[in-house]
């Protein structure tokens, strides 16, 4: 059962006796509320877990497990303490700023993140894993069971997909932890430190999805691609740029049924049939692209 703002403070224990402590809402989040939290001087960030937030694939202990480890090594905000069985987590409020879309698009912040990045997929081991293809089927499966109306265009890419998904088998990564949720509003910047919030959906996967998903929030074109391949990697390669492009289209589609799932259990205030609609649009217009059996067959040489 979900806890009220004041049960969840009262299961911290270092809170329990505060006497000066204040709880600020928090904007911006569109899965969990989040509150401000200052208390004995210090001041910390306590995020309420949504509602069925599990269909989303969202496992909280694994969520704590990798937000702990960045933490740790300077990544993301430090973890105070995990609230449990319900999952709630309280971090140390980093007093930073947002970056902004075109200030995060330029060649110093985009240096700046892929060094993030590599940070990221350097770290150890976290729990879970992250497969854009098995998470795709499985919103789609749930968004049906919660009967939301899919475009009419969806299963004319379950083909497209399928073949993406051999492509990539045949030089296939070793996994490494990764974000997978890299929007422009998980990242904040104090002095030159650039921190990474929000770890609900981090696991091994493919750090592509990561290089993809950054490039695809940020809405980077070809020339800013590059770029980003060139600052993580130090050469652009072909099969490096067709995995890239590849993910970024599956990235998209990731987006778009995450989108159909919040349509069918989300009580937030929050226009999720339009963003899954943007997505699928930006879906339709990229796997069109004449280079699309290009890339798939770039995929599999070796770099």
């Amino acid at each position: 059962m979900a806890l009220t703002l004041d049960g969840a403070l009262a299961r911290v224990p270092q809170w329990v006796e505060a006497r000066d402590l204040k709880a600020t809402p928090l904007g911006g989040g569109i899965t969990n509320n989040n509150f401000r939290i200052d208390v004995g001087g210090e001041t910390f960030v306590l995020r309420i877990a949504g509602a069925d937030t599990e269909l989303l694939g969202i496992n909280r202990e694994y969520e704590y497990a990798a937000n702990l480890t960045a933490g740790q090594l300077g990544i993301a905000p430090e973890v105070y303490y995990f609230i449990r069985p319900e999952g709630y987590l309280v971090t140390r409020f980093i007093p930073g700023r947002p970056i902004l879309p075109e200030e995060m698009c330029r060649p110093e912040s985009i240096r700046r993140a892929m060094d993030v990045l590599r940070k990221i997929h350097g770290m150890p081991n976290i729990p879970g894993s992250f497969d854009v293809f098995r998470i795709i089927n499985g919103y789609s499966e749930i968004a049906r069971r919660y009967h939301v109306d899919f475009p009419r265009d969806f299963d004319s890419l379950v083909g497209r997909v399928q073949a993406a998904e051999q492509a990539l088998q045949i030089q296939p990564l070793i996994s490494r932890p990764c974000h997978n949720d890299l929007l422009n509003a998980n990242f904040l910047i104090l002095k030159d430190h650039l921190y990474v919030l929000d770890w609900e959906y981090a696991g091994m996967g493919d750090i592509f999805f990561d290089l993809a998903n950054f490039s695809d929030h940020h809405q980077l074109n070809d020339q800013q691609d590059r770029w980003l391949l060139q600052c993580y990697f130090g050469q652009v390669t072909p099969a490096r740029w067709a995995h890239l492009k590849v993910m970024k289209v599956l990235s998209d589609l990731h987006e778009a049924s995450w989108g159909l799932v919040q349509i069918g259990i989300s009580k937030l205030d929050f226009d999720f049939r339009d963003y899954a609609d943007r997505f699928f649009d930006r879906v339709m217009v990229n796997i069109q692209n004449p280079d699309w059996n290009v890339w798939l067959k770039e995929i599999g040489k070796n770099d």
